[in-house]
This record gives structure tokens, C-alpha cells and sequence, in this order.
């Protein structure tokens, strides 16, 4: 099930062995499953969305870099 959040601070993800890219400050679709979350967002006219391990997104959340529209509506 998704729920809304935002970025407010510094969240990054790496794609493949690529580089390190931060993802903008604003509004995110967020998917919870067992082992991974999945942040969407639209940045103008461009969509986002990335996979992130579930233990960094928990930390994003504990830092205060992401703020959840609500209580997290799945647990691992």
C-alpha cells in the first residue's frame, strides 16, 4: 500500500554502480514492502522513482529527512 511523504533533507540513492544522486526536497509516493521501500516523485515534467533498502529508509525517517503523511502503513 503507498502513502505520501516528503523529502526535507538530504536523501540519497545509487543507481546500479552509477553515481550517488540525491533526490529533491518535496513530495514522494512511498511503497513499503518485506525487504525494500520504493520512493516515486515527479520532478517537473520528470518521474523519479528508486528502490532503497528498508533499514536506510527507516533511518531517513529517524534523521528527520523524510516525513511520512501519516503513520508508516507497513512494517517489515
Amino acid at each position: 500500500m503507498a502513502q505520501t511523504a516528503r523529502i526535507v533533507g538530504k536523501v540519497e540513492y545509487r543507481e546500479g554502480d552509477g553515481p550517488v544522486v540525491e533526490i529533491r526536497e518535496g513530495p514522494v509516493e512511498v511503497s513499503i514492502s518485506e525487504n525494500d521501500v520504493t520512493l516515486s516523485w515527479v520532478d517537473e515534467e520528470v518521474h523519479g522513482s528508486t528502490a532503497i533498502p528498508i533499514d536506510d529508509f527507516r533511518r531517513y525517517v529517524d534523521e528527520g529527512k523524510i516525513r511520512l503523511d501519516g503513520p508508516e502503513q507497513a512494517k517489515a
